[in-house]
């Protein structure tokens, strides 16, 4: 990369990037060929409403690569995400490897009735040779909002451009589906994980993942490991052709089940953006419902039946990787207390889960608890009786007993139950989505191998980025080995008990943990 370790050591993200900017010149990225979207929009090859995500300092004169016969392209890498509103608003995002002419997304509620026709919006990401590993090399990706659908509805969607049109019957094989979230609470599954990367084991779990229905999916942070430093430095080392490769393992299950992001310390690139999340605004589109969308675009929420989901940016409060800290100046977690507030005042909400990348409570070896998650969100979270956080970052699957005060409140043993408005918060770690696996320094304990401990040695990272030892009784279960959560939700009558019924499956299908968040209904 372009910076001297010893000078990106002490530069954050901001800075970083302002330094590849200025060294990688206009004349400089003229020779390497680069191409923006502005200079394809203008060229005839792609429509829609182009959106450049290079900084304005970027080239848009070079030359538009030779046009490829668009019947012989196929869109790639679709995945869906939900808008604010999960009942009428759906993002379809997809990818094409090379410029087309008018990119459309075609949508009905009958496979055999695609007569509307959407325009995209195409937003082109270039890398230029120097910055990462990659040679000098342009990206593609397309989005088409979707508002005032109907809730409750499955829709049938197809993706193409000049050339290729999936209503033609030849082409019937490539339309997807989607249904959005019901007007009214009912059952739902949805599952979680983070870390997950491109492999066997990433792709072992997407399999089982499609198995279980979810109505969506939550990835904590550290998405495809394009940078495998993660160090939010521009001497890292970043192939921005992975995140091509992810998606393309992805799509199996994000083309039909909405696959909502947050962003980890893998995910900042300092190159695309001052923030380092500009790769990511290119190829995905979350709510814009959070403080700043423009510098925090993975903090948002959404409500699903009878659950909030709220995402974070734990890059933002980081002591252990501090690239990013302070970014949003405390906006984030004002905003944060703001959502909590209104989320557990609002009639018809029995649960609220918080999902982001960074482990407030973990034992692992190698990252094990981040201090700066627990001084700014923790007693948020304990406020306002936050009833699931989910975390990834450790590649290993933990789980605490519901924890106050950064202590045991209530222990809860492998089918157990907790109440979080006497019992605490119960913590989740779900980083065994596909990347190598970390240790823990003590024994595994998980259903069907129990080895329960009065207390682990560990340690938690301070403000000054030491490692401050303490012991722990919160570690109830511990599992090295590739996984995810499943959760059922279940509202209930008014005055009756909702449920919240948390299950850890490993790759290959065993239930390695079970327990139940419970609380009076406020249907």
């Amino acid at each position: 990369m372009g910076i001297p370790q010893r000078l990106a050591e002490r530069m954050s993200m901001a800075e970083q990037h302002e330094y590849l900017q200025s060294k990688f010149s206009r004349r400089g990225l003229l020779r390497g060929g680069a191409v923006a979207a502005g200079s394809l929009a203008a060229g005839g090859l792609l429509t829609g409403t182009a959106s450049a995500s290079a900084p304005a300092a970027l080239p848009l004169l070079a030359p538009s690569p030779e046009h490829v016969d668009g019947a012989l392209v196929a869109p790639i890498g679709r995945h869906l995400a939900f808008g604010a509103d999960p009942r009428t608003q759906m993002t379809v995002s997809w990818q094409v490897p090379v410029p087309v002419k008018k990119p459309f997304l075609r949508i009905g509620t009958h496979p055999w009735h695609l007569s509307q026709r959407i325009p995209a919006e195409v937003r082109s990401l270039h890398t230029p040779a120097g910055v990462g590993s990659s040679p000098d090399f342009t990206q593609y990706y397309l989005h088409v909002r979707l508002d005032r659908l109907h809730p409750g509805t499955t829709y049938y969607y197809g993706v193409g451009h000049d050339g290729f049109d999936p209503a033609s019957s030849h082409l019937a094989g490539t339309v997807g589906t989607f249904t959005t979230a019901p007007a009214r609470s009912s059952k739902f599954t949805f599952t979680a994980f983070g870390d997950q990367g491109v492999s066997y084991h990433a792709l072992a779990n997407d399999s089982l993942i499609l198995g279980q229905n979810p109505a969506f999916h939550l990835h904590a942070g550290d998405i495809c490991y394009a940078d495998p430093s993660g160090s939010g430095q521009t001497s890292d080392t970043f192939d921005v052709r992975v995140w091509d490769q992810f998606l393309a393992q992805t799509e199996t299950v994000a083309k039909q089940v909405p696959w909502m992001v947050g962003y980890g310390n893998h995910d900042m690139e300092a190159w695309f953006s001052p923030n380092g999340y500009g790769g990511e605004e290119a190829r995905f589109q979350l709510p814009e419902n959070g403080p700043d969308p423009k510098n925090l675009p993975g903090v948002y929420t959404f409500v699903y039946g009878n659950t909030a989901v709220v995402s974070l940016d734990a890059n933002d409060v980081s002591y252990e990787i501090p690239a990013n800290q302070g970014l949003s100046k405390g906006k984030q977690t004002a905003w944060l207390e703001a959502q909590l507030k209104s989320l557990r005042a609002r009639r018809g909400i029995d649960f609220i889960v918080v999902f982001f990348h960074h482990c407030a409570f973990s034992t692992t070896n190698q990252h094990a608890s981040e201090g700066g998650a627990r001084d700014a969100w923790v007693p948020l979270f304990e406020k306002y009786q936050v009833d699931l956080v989910v975390n990834g970052h450790n590649h290993v699957y933990e789980r605490t007993d519901a924890i106050k005060g950064n202590a045991v409140g209530k222990q809860l043993p492998i089918g157990g139950t907790s109440r979080p408005e006497s019992d605490g918060v119960v913590y989740v770690t779900a980083g065994g989505a596909g990347k190598s696996l970390y240790s823990f320094p003590v024994p595994d304990s998980y259903e069907g191998k129990e080895k329960p401990l009065d207390s682990v040695a560990t340690y938690v990272w301070d403000k000054d980025r030491n490692k401050v030892p303490e012991t722990v009784h919160w570690s109830r279960v511990r599992f090295t080995g590739y996984s995810f959560i499943r959760v059922d939700v279940a509202p209930a009558p008014r005055g009756r008990t909702a449920t919240l019924s948390v299950r850890a499956l490993a790759e290959n299908g065993t239930e390695i943990d079970r327990f139940t968040i419970a609380r009076p209904s406020r249907a």
